[in-house]
């Protein structure tokens, strides 16, 4: 499975084949998550907050290809998609491994990912470095066997996003 997830609505056609599932975050209803921890220990692999990330997360846990798109605010994700990824939580167990010589928590049936980050917003270079020290930080937690950012305006954003799925389609 191909898995979109964005922070605004895009101006894109998504084939309905049921490859790509294509998620607007922003018009979904996902609360703030509460660091209860009930994902790992009360049931486990399920987040105990019922919202629409429930619909979210196992599609995060299952996709070979995601693209993520979201404005970059102070060198991170913008608050909808900061708040998706950390609800994601329940796709990692308790336990923790060693991975590269640095600890990391161990996926729950998460296949590997590439993944292609598509940020925008009027980005200064410093905040484009911070974020790329972020994606490169979250790849390893994120299950990315590699991965592409690319900057953009908001108004070049449906362009590349259409760039992308032409890559996905060959």
């Amino acid at each position: 499975m191909k898995l979109i997830l964005s922070d605004k609505p895009l101006n894109v056609s998504v084939p309905q084949d049921g490859e790509i599932r294509y998620f607007d975050l922003s018009a979904l209803k996902i609360a703030n998550c509460m660091g209860c921890f009930g994902c790992w220990t009360k049931t486990p692999g399920k987040c105990v907050i019922r919202d629409d990330a429930t619909k979210v997360y196992p599609c995060i846990a299952s996709s070979e290809k995601v693209l993520y798109v979201s404005k970059v605010k102070y060198g991170g994700y913008d608050t909808v998609m900061k708040t998706m990824l950390e609800r994601a939580i329940p796709v990692q167990q308790a336990f923790i491994r060693i991975h590269n010589g640095e600890t990391h928590h161990v996926q729950r049936a998460v296949v590997p990912k590439q993944a292609t980050i598509v940020a925008y917003g009027d980005i200064s270079d410093e905040e484009k470095d911070i974020f790329r020290q972020l994606v490169a930080r979250n790849a390893s937690n994120m299950s990315f066997t590699d991965y592409e950012i690319i900057f953009t305006t908001e108004a070049m954003l449906d362009d590349m996003v259409k760039k992308t799925l032409q890559k996905w389609e060959k």
